[in-house]
């Protein structure tokens, strides 16, 4: 089964191709899903003032969830299109982030962390936010929101889990155990929520030249019975499911035979290899 559920496109600011474009491309690479899964619009800090080409303005949501059903009926004799969304956990912003999540009819919901406060830690302009602050003290803010993010019960998958290391800041080796505990903490707290975690490729493009999430993290994942996904987190119609192969191959190496899918936020299980549409 070959699915691709992170995708992003130019509505976002930071990503170039239309939405039917993204729909094209997955045809001609022989995509059985597509999830398209753009960003929630910014919640907790004010576009207007902030750094530009952060994620689709408010008023543009509607019409995006409008454009995704519209080509989900239009193309859906050549490919399977499910229509999701890519929301940040805000800590304080939960009822904002709730409403505006059941306002539409998604197929299924990424939680993702890239905002520690106001800091973007995946954002390339603010990597200066990384000086005078010790990298373990970081991981453990980011690792804690994780597990905020999926107590929350708002969220289908867990996105790119160790994100965190994007841009090589990693804690020197003698702090190997603390940071593997917070990342199995969080891991527990996506168990105990019933979530879904997707293995991220982009980060084989990024810094830490890694999977989203390690190996290390997808072998405990596996060992938990955490269902696993796949996205590439395109960002170009061109560079969708780039580097999927790499992941399909950890996993197969791994014993993973199903990997989840979502319908209506519901999650189904499907072969790994192979094609079940």
């Amino acid at each position: 089964m070959r699915v691709d559920y992170h995708t992003h496109h130019v509505r976002c600011g930071h990503a170039v191709g239309e939405l039917e474009e993204y729909v094209q491309r997955g045809i001609e690479i022989g995509l059985d899903q597509l999830g398209l899964s753009d960003h929630l619009p910014l919640i907790h800090v004010d576009p207007a003032t902030y750094y530009p080409e952060m994620a689709m303005p408010m008023e543009e949501l509607p019409r995006y969830v409008e454009e995704c059903l519209h080509l989900k009926q239009k193309y859906s004799d050549r490919i399977d299109i499910r229509v999701g969304l890519e929301a940040d956990y805000i800590e304080g912003y939960e009822e904002t982030i709730e409403r505006i999540i059941t306002q539409y009819p998604f197929d299924y919901v990424i939680g993702s962390v890239h905002f520690l406060g106001e800091w973007d830690i995946s954002d390339y302009r603010q990597t200066d936010g990384w000086n005078d602050r010790e990298v373990l003290d970081v991981y453990r803010q980011y690792y804690d929101a994780m597990q905020k993010a999926a107590a929350t019960g708002f969220y289908d998958i867990a996105g790119h889990l160790d994100v965190i290391k994007r841009f090589g800041y990693v804690p020197p080796a003698e702090q190997d155990a603390e940071r593997e505990a917070l990342e199995d903490a969080a891991l527990r707290a996506v168990q105990q929520a019933g979530m879904t975690m997707e293995l991220n490729s982009s980060g084989l493009y990024k810094a830490c030249a890694e999977i989203f999430p390690a190996r290390r993290i997808v072998e405990q994942a596996i060992a938990l019975g955490i269902p696993l996904t796949l996205g590439s987190d395109a960002h170009d119609p061109l560079k969708l499911s780039d580097g999927l192969d790499q992941a399909r191959a950890l996993l197969t190496e791994l014993g993973v035979e199903q990997i989840a899918t979502f319908k209506e936020r519901q999650r189904h299980m499907v072969p790994l290899n192979g094609s079940d549409r």
